[in-house]
Formats: structure tokens, C-alpha cells, sequence
């Protein structure tokens, strides 16, 4: 990496994190605007059923997620090759484009097929763009480099996601994410004006990265993610109907909401990038955990206005104390193919995303009302902590002196 100096280091992080706001609007601004979109894409539904309509335009969310999960390891193995840089611009490029089309596509089917797509670059983004930010920062930044680019994605619902619901409650849920489009394009322009050349990792090739799947460590540290991830989104992919239907607050309450717990995001992101690079492990059991105890809280007291702000809070800075770590963990138990391991956390949280909007949306779908999707998140995120003390006991038997290929590695591993 060419030298630069603080300012451009500091601008360059700054994109990086721009680009992270974007995500977190096209991926999280269909929570908020469920409602106007099953209004506007299955009127009859609507018409006979709020809660089946709502549940079924659920899916949205849904194949968003399995974008990313097929996007992120797809794009890793065929971009390894390819400067850092050139692929960060490349990936704005293609979410521009994916987030015109959902814009614009007439019907339901084609909405999906364009959330889909707009998804894809979503893991390699993240994986791709907080190597980079690692490399502006220093050695041993792993954690601290995809919690710089993943503080743009909770800024998002701190202002951005609230903002983008209001302009799409106002207008047109097609308006708001043309206006998120247009963010994809700023993101582009900035990132190519201040980031550097950063070349891929020496010796890196599709084969390369492909080889993280033969480490069954980077299959349970997938696990940890996918399931103990899908607790918070049981609750988040629900959060409007259980505002408007269960505390009784109007619409515009909603924005308010999200942006609570994008607040909650925000804080447990900054904390989760200082304690995972101090210990990984004790980060993401203690992260996952609180899931638990913030979903069961917003369960039994959404019903009331300040108990709903207040577990809204608590469980999107439960949430994201663990992604650092998470990332952190990906990139050790994969030290050959860490661009692999970084697009596959992407991949993990989002088989989260898909896994919690999907059950949560049965569960309404069964009659169990608006807040059965919290309980189900308590329990997925406890499998979560079950799954992560496997791992790290199984990573305590003896095998041999641990491969450490670099020294961004081996501050991983000191970390642990």
C-alpha cells in the first residue's frame, strides 16, 4: 500500500464507512416500510389479511438475505485476485445498480429478483472494504477495521434508515430507495478520491480462498453467526407492525423506534471493536447472551411504550458487541483465506437475517401475535452461545502449534 498521509487515511476511512451507511439502508430500510410495500405490491392481500400480507412481503428481507449469502463466498473466491480497491468500486457499482432495479420492478416476483441481486456484493463489500480499513489502521486491526466500515451501517439506523422510512411513509416506498441508490453512486465517487491502491494479498487465488471450507472451525464460527445472529432479526425484521399493532403507537413512531435501536447499534459497535480485538471469544459468548436477555425484555414489555424504546436499545447494542468479534474469529480460523473468511461472516449473519425474518413471520402467520417472533429470537441466540462454546472448546485440544502466516494473524490468535 502506497504511503498516505492521516488526512487521506482518515477520508479514505471515512468512505469506506459511507459505503457501510448505504448498505445499511438498502438492507434494513424494508423493515420500516413493510407495510407500504405490501400495500403497494399485494393490494388484495392486503385487502383481506394486514398481518398475511405483511408476513408474505416478509420475503423481501428474505431474499435479500440469501443474496448475500450466495453473493459473499461467490464474489470472494472470484475477486482474490483482484486489487482491493478496483473490487470495493466495483461492488458500489453493482448495489447501484441492484437498488434501481427494486425502484423500479412493476411486480412483486420481480421486487424479490431485484432484492436478490442488489445483495449480492453486500458480504464481499463488508469483507473486502474492512481489510482495506484494517490496512489503513495498522497491524492487528482486524476487528477495529470492520467495526470502522460497520459504524457507517449503524449510523445508518441511528439517522439514515429513519430518515429513508419518513421520506417512503411520505411518499413512496419506490422513492425511498431511489434515494438510496443515489447514495450507492456518492459512495463510488468518494471512494475512488480518497481510498489507495491497496493490492490483493500475495499469493491469493480462487483456490486460495476456497480452501477456508475445509476447516470445520470455519464452519461452527459460520454457526455462531448464522443462528445467534437470526435472534436479533427475529425481533428487527418485525419491529414496525409490533410499534403500530402492539404498543398502539402511530406510523410515524416507527422511524423513532429504528432509530433507537440503530442508537443501541452504534454503542455496542464501538464497544465490540475494542473488547474483540482484546478477546474474541469472551466477546461474542457475552454478546450472544445478552441477545437472549434483550430479546426475552422486548417480549414482555413492547407492549408498553418506554419498555419498547428501552429493549429496542438493549437489543441492537447486544447485537453488534458481537460482530467484531465475529469477523475477528472468521478471519483466524481461515489465516489463509481471510478475504474468504471476511465475506463469509457476511454471509453467517445474513443466513441470520433470512432464518429470523422467516421464522418470525410463521409464528405471526400461526396467530401468535407481533411479539412470538422475540421469544424465538431468545432462543435461537441461546443455540447462538451453545454453538460458540463448542468451537472454542474443541479449538483447546491439542494439534499441533497453530498456523500463523502473518502478523496481523498472529495478533488474532494472541487476542484469543
Amino acid at each position: 500500500m502506497e504511503a498516505v498521509s492521516r488526512a487521506r487515511r482518515n477520508a479514505a476511512l471515512l468512505s469506506l464507512a459511507l459505503g457501510g451507511f448505504a448498505v445499511g439502508l438498502t438492507e434494513f430500510v424494508a423493515m420500516g416500510l413493510l407495510p407500504e410495500m405490501a400495500r403497494g405490491l399485494l393490494p388484495a392481500e392486503y385487502a383481506r389479511s394486514t398481518s398475511d400480507a405483511v408476513a408474505e412481503t416478509g420475503w423481501t428481507i428474505t431474499v435479500y438475505a440469501l443474496g448475500v449469502v450466495v453473493g459473499a463466498p461467490t464474489i470472494a473466491a472470484l475477486t482474490a485476485r483482484m486489487p482491493r480497491k478496483q473490487l470495493v468500486v466495483g461492488l458500489l457499482a453493482l448495489f447501484a445498480a441492484g437498488t434501481v432495479a427494486s425502484a423500479l420492478a412493476p411486480t412483486f416476483p420481480l421486487v424479490l429478483l431485484a432484492r436478490f441481486v442488489a445483495a449480492l456484493p453486500h458480504g464481499a463489500y463488508f469483507g473486502a472494504a474492512g481489510m482495506v480499513a484494517a490496512a489503513l489502521i495498522g497491524p492487528g486491526s482486524q476487528a477495529k477495521g470492520f467495526a470502522a466500515v460497520l459504524t457507517g451501517l449503524t449510523a445508518a439506523n441511528v439517522f439514515g434508515v429513519p430518515l429513508i422510512t419518513s421520506l417512503g411513509q411520505a411518499t413512496s416506498w419506490r422513492v425511498a430507495y431511489a434515494a438510496i441508490a443515489g447514495m450507492f453512486v456518492l459512495t463510488l465517487v468518494a471512494v475512488l478520491a480518497t481510498v489507495p491502491a491497496i493490492a490483493a494479498a500475495p499469493g491469493g487465488s480462487p483456490r486460495a480462498e476456497l480452501s477456508a471450507f475445509r476447516s470445520p472451525q470455519m464452519w461452527l464460527a459460520a454457526a455462531i453467526g448464522a443462528i445467534g445472529f437470526a435472534g436479533f432479526f427475529a425481533v428487527y425484521s418485525y419491529i414496525s407492525p409490533v410499534t403500530t399493532n402492539t404498543t398502539g403507537l402511530s406510523p410515524g413512531a416507527v422511524p423513532w423506534v429504528l432509530a433507537t435501536i440503530g442508537l443501541g447499534m452504534t454503542v455496542g459497535n464501538l464497544l465490540g471493536g475494542v473488547v474483540g480485538d482484546r478477546n474474541v471469544r469472551r466477546s461474542i459468548v457475552l454478546g450472544l447472551g445478552s441477545v437472549v436477555l434483550a430479546a426475552s425484555a422486548f417480549a414482555l414489555s413492547a407492549g408498553h411504550p418506554a419498555g419498547l424504546f428501552v429493549a429496542a436499545f438493549l437489543v441492537g447494542a447486544a447485537c453488534l458487541v458481537t460482530a467484531p468479534a465475529l469477523q475477528a474469529r472468521l478471519i483466524e480460523v481461515a489465516p489463509g483465506a481471510q478475504l474468504m473468511g471476511a465475506a463469509i461472516n457476511q454471509s453467517a449473519t445474513n443466513i441470520g437475517n433470512s432464518l429470523g425474518a422467516a421464522l418470525g413471520g410463521l409464528v405471526i402467520a400461526r396467530g401468535l401475535g407481533y411479539t412470538a417472533p422475540a421469544w424465538v429470537g431468545a432462543v435461537l441466540a441461546a443455540a447462538g452461545v451453545v454453538v460458540a462454546v463448542i468451537s472454542f472448546r474443541l479449538d483447546r485440544r491439542p494439534a499441533g502449534p497453530p498456523v500463523v502466516p502473518d502478523p496481523d494473524a498472529r495478533a488474532a490468535v494472541a487476542h484469543r
